[in-house]
């Protein structure tokens, strides 16, 4: 149950200068975080992409509280994409935005957050790559939504993310899987309330495996977000029954999470991307991948141990 603690937490001011202020923190944070700035992951782009593994980049930032920030945050993508270019890598690495940094939640944040994501998503398309619209909290999803839908009419390669533990993500994957689109299924990491979401982790994974199975039988791209070595076996089987080929799906895992299986899955054959993150604002992000698995932190708590 430590984990709605830890989502809890990561809104916590006072929480994020304790452990921004731990002498152990930056050790930890470089297993999750690729770099500060774009000068530190263009070389982790170049090691990984030559290890035969994908990227979806993701310039890690959320509070946003006024429109010269969700410019920013634009502008911070297309940098990306202006130092993307030269290394001519197509789809083996696109980025992944959420909304909430493009000014979602601002005064009149649907339409600032369209207009400042449609940018990215072309300057993406003109170097022969595309964009995916990460999902957050259940309060974001119609907004978020519209937005891929709109986006979609001039640039149908534009992704989006689904998360299993919401109730209403079957009926949503029945909707985008008859669509064609391209669509990542994670389990969710945000605090949901019961009335909107799965709480038990069975009933998570069950979830994940049904919608899984819907997209595997659908029109679309389906791309598996997930480190389970369960969730990754059914998805493969799953691919199988549905008839689809090496290429026509792909595995997507965190960097710095059980790297030996990005490895071994690229040497099967399989599309094995890895969701990288970057930047200086690093805490909210951090805070879900502890809150995501035990595992990450008790890597946490053991450095804070060792080392601090």
């Amino acid at each position: 149950m430590l984990g709605p603690v830890i989502l809890a937490a990561s809104r916590s001011d006072r929480m994020r200068r304790l452990v921004s202020a731990a002498p152990v923190t930056k050790q930890v944070v470089d297993r999750f975080i690729a770099g500060e700035g774009v000068d530190d992951v263009v070389p982790v782009i170049r090691e990984l992409t030559g290890q035969g593994l994908e990227l979806t980049m993701d310039v890690v930032g959320e509070d946003i509280t006024n429109p010269a920030q969700a410019a920013a945050a634009r502008d911070a993508y297309l940098e990306l994409i202006d130092r993307l270019k030269p290394l001519e890598l197509g789809t083996r690495a696109e980025m992944s935005v959420k909304l909430s940094m493009f000014g979602q939640a601002l005064d009149g944040g649907h339409e600032l957050a369209l207009a400042n994501v449609r940018p990215v998503v072309e300057a993406a398309a003109e170097i022969g790559t595309t964009v995916t619209l990460d999902a957050e909290d259940h309060t974001t999803l119609d907004s978020m939504f519209a937005i891929h839908e709109e986006l979609r009419k001039d640039f149908p390669q534009t992704g989006c993310v689904i998360q299993a533990y919401l109730f209403r993500t079957e009926a949503d994957a029945r909707r985008l899987a008859a669509n064609g689109s391209r669509v990542r299924l994670v389990k969710g990491a945000y605090k949901e309330p019961g009335s909107v979401a799965y709480l038990d982790k069975h009933e998570i994974d069950r979830a994940y495996v049904r919608i899984l199975a819907t997209l595997m039988e659908g029109e679309g791209y389906p791309m598996i977000g997930s480190h389970d070595p369960r969730l990754i076996a059914i998805g493969q089987e799953l691919a199988h029954r549905a008839g689809r080929k090496l290429g026509e799906y792909e595995f997507q895992m965190l960097y710095g999470i059980r790297t030996e299986e990005h490895l071994r899955l690229a040497a099967e054959g399989h599309r094995m991307r890895v969701y990288t993150a970057y930047g200086t604002d690093w805490y909210g992000y951090f805070m879900r991948r502890l809150a995501e698995k035990p595992a990450n932190l008790r890597f946490f708590a053991r450095s804070m141990l060792t080392k601090g």
